[in-house]
C-alpha cells in the first residue's frame, strides 16, 4: 500500500532534527578534542549566517544558532581564515594567549582535532548500530541456494540448489542480506561470481538483472537482482560486549559501498541523477520520521556514515582537505605557501557550490519540476 508524503512541515522538523543532530556530533567531535589539546574555541556554531540566538559560557566561547540550518562550525581562537593560516595579527598575540590557539599547536594534533568530527559520526553510527544488533539480534542466513528460478541470473550461470555463494565481485559474502546487497550495486553489470558446489570451488560470470521498485511513498530504486528466493532466516542473540564489534564490521561495509557506488557514478557506470542533495534528504527524513522512531534512528546512522565519509575527502573546504594538506606539510617539513593553500580553498570551494547546484538540480528533478 502506498502511503501520502509527510506534511511539508514534519519533513522541515524531522530534516532539521536529523541535520542538527548529526551537525552538533561532529562539531562537538572538534570541540572536544581541541579543547582536550588546550585549544581555545572562540565560536561554536549551529547554522550559518545571522544569529537567532547566542550565549557565551564561562570559557568564553559563544555558543550560537544561525539564521541557515545547513551545516556548522567550530572556529577556533587564531582561526584566521578558512584554511587555518596564521598571520600578523596572529604573531602579535601575546605569548600566553597565542599558545591557546589552534595554529600553535604541533601537526599531529592539528590533525586529529580536524579528523574528530568524522569520526565521531562514525562513532554515533555505530553506537546506533549496536543498538539495533543488541535488541533486534542478528539474522543468520546463509548463502546456500534453495531454488533457482528460470530467466534468472542464476540460472543462466547454471547456479544449483545447494550451492554456496562464497564471493561477488571478490567480496566474499556470509549471508544473504549480504550478498543481495552486494548484488544490487551491479545492475545489468557482467561480474565473477565465486561458489561451492560438492566441495569444488567455482568461479562463473553472472549478467546481473536489474528490477526498479517503488517504496510505501512512491520513491522508485532501481538495483541488481540474481533471481534467488531468500529463506527465512534464524535470529540470533548478541551480547552487548559483541554489538559494536559487528557494528563496527557493517559501517566499514557501508563505507565500502559508498567509495565503490561514487567510483561507478565517476566511471559513468552509474547515472548522475542518483546523487541527492540537501532536499532529497529531507524528504527521506520526513518519510522514515512517520515510520517511527527505529527507522528514523536507522536513516540518522546512515546519513552519519556518508557525513563522515564525505568529509574525509581529500577536498579543500571539508576536513579531508586540511588533512591532505597536513599530510603534503609533513612530507615537506614545511606547510604549503600562503598562495597554494588559497587557491587550493578557492577550488575547493567552487567544487563544493557546484556539487550543491548539481544535487539540488536531480533533486528537483526526482521532485518532477522539470517535467519528462
Amino acid at each position: 500500500m502506498q502511503l501520502e508524503s509527510p506534511h511539508i512541515l514534519v519533513t522541515v522538523f524531522a530534516f532539521l532534527l536529523l541535520l542538527g543532530t548529526l551537525v552538533v556530533v561532529h562539531e562537538l567531535g572538534h570541540y572536544w578534542v581541541g579543547r582536550w589539546f588546550g585549544v581555545k574555541a572562540d565560536k561554536f556554531s549551529i547554522g550559518f549566517g545571522p544569529q537567532l540566538w547566542g550565549r557565551v559560557d564561562k570559557r568564553g566561547t559563544l555558543w550560537r544558532i544561525g539564521a541557515l540550518p545547513l551545516g556548522g562550525y567550530v572556529q577556533f581562537a587564531g582561526d584566521m581564515n578558512p584554511a587555518s593560516q596564521p598571520d600578523e595579527n596572529w604573531e602579535r598575540l601575546p605569548e600566553v594567549e597565542r599558545s591557546h590557539t589552534f595554529q600553535s599547536k604541533a601537526l599531529w594534533k592539528r590533525a586529529l582535532i580536524v579528523f574528530a568530527g568524522p569520526a565521531v559520526n562514525f562513532l554515533l553510527a555505530i553506537l546506533i548500530l549496536s543498538g539495533f544488533l543488541w535488541y533486534y539480534g542478528q539474522a543468520v542466513n546463509p548463502p546456500v541456494v534453495q531454488s533457482v528460478a528460470n530467466g534468472t541470473a542464476a540460472a543462466s550461470m547454471g547456479l544449483q540448489p545447494g550451492d554456496r555463494i562464497l564471493a561477488v565481485n571478490g567480496v566474499t559474502v556470509d549471508s544473504f542480506p549480504k550478498l543481495a546487497t552486494e548484488i544490487s550495486i551491479h545492475p545489468d553489470e557482467r561480474i565473477p561470481i565465486r561458489y561451492q558446489r560438492d566441495g569444488e570451488v567455482r568461479t562463473d560470470i553472472a549478467h546481473i538483472g536489474v528490477v526498479e521498485e517503488v517504496d510505501r511513498f512512491g520513491n522508485k530504486y532501481r538495483r541488481g537482482v540474481l533471481g534467488l528466493p531468500i529463506p527465512p532466516a534464524e535470529i540470533r542473540e548478541v551480547g552487548i560486549l559483541e554489538a559494536p564489534w559487528l557494528a563496527t564490521k557493517e559501517t566499514a561495509d557501508i563505507v565500502r559501498l559508498t567509495i565503490k557506488t561514487t567510483g561507478q557514478i565517476i566511471s559513468g557506470r552509474r547515472p548522475v541523477s542518483e546523487l541527492g542533495g540537501p532536499l532529497k534528504i529531507a524528504k527521506v527524513s520526513g518519510e522514515q520520521f512517520v515510520l517511527g522512531f527505529a527507522a528514523f534512528l536507522w536513516l540518522t546512522a546512515m546519513i552519519s556514515i556518508n557525513l563522515g565519509f564525505i568529509n574525509l575527502l581529500p577536498i579543500p573546504m571539508l576536513d579531508g582537505g586540511h588533512l591532505l594538506l597536513y599530510a603534503i606539510e609533513a612530507i615537506r617539513r614545511r606547510p604549503a605557501t600562503p598562495i597554494m593553500q588559497e587557491w587550493a580553498f578557492r577550488a575547493g570551494f567552487a567544487f563544493l557550490v557546484s556539487f550543491m547546484l548539481m544535487v539540488t538540480f536531480n533533486d528537483l528533478a526526482s521532485f518532477g519540476l522539470f517535467g519528462k
